[in-house]
């Protein structure tokens, strides 16, 4: 009978399984995942906030660069007075005014996002175009 006793003792911790311990690894394969989604999530929305400034900074370029009178020249210093002033996502920008002609001008802003992994380089380049204004005698 001793054997018998034995064995089912055995049966019954094998069915039972011991799992002291398993919620720790749980936890910690868990917090790995929900951390790398957290992290990319941010990631994500600090490369589209870059954009939108690139483009917002472009955009400004462009109008001031537009007027009767203004060169294509003004249009850059207006794109980077507003990066100084807002570009604090888009590391490293320069804006050029390349493309442009007599009759359209266009401006690019070109920048680096801010990354949260080292290593990681993401870069963003926005363009605004628009014909510029010329006033005529009636």
């Amino acid at each position: 009978m001793k054997i018998r006793e034995r064995i089912r003792h055995r049966l019954h911790l094998v069915r039972q399984g011991d799992d002291r311990g398993v919620g720790s690894v749980e936890f910690a394969i868990l917090a790995v995942v929900v951390l790398a989604l957290t992290f990319t999530a941010i990631q994500v929305g600090l490369y589209y906030h870059a954009r939108k400034v690139a483009q917002s900074a472009a955009r400004q370029g462009v109008e001031a660069g537009r007027q009767a009178g203004a060169s294509p020249g003004d249009g850059v210093t207006q794109a980077q007075d507003f990066l100084a002033r807002f570009g604090g996502s888009v590391q490293g920008a320069s804006v050029s005014a390349a493309g442009s002609t007599p009759a359209q001008i266009r401006i690019t802003v070109h920048g680096t996002v801010a990354t949260l992994l080292p290593g990681l380089h993401l870069d963003v380049t926005q363009h605004a175009d628009a014909p510029t204004e010329v006033w005529t005698a009636p």
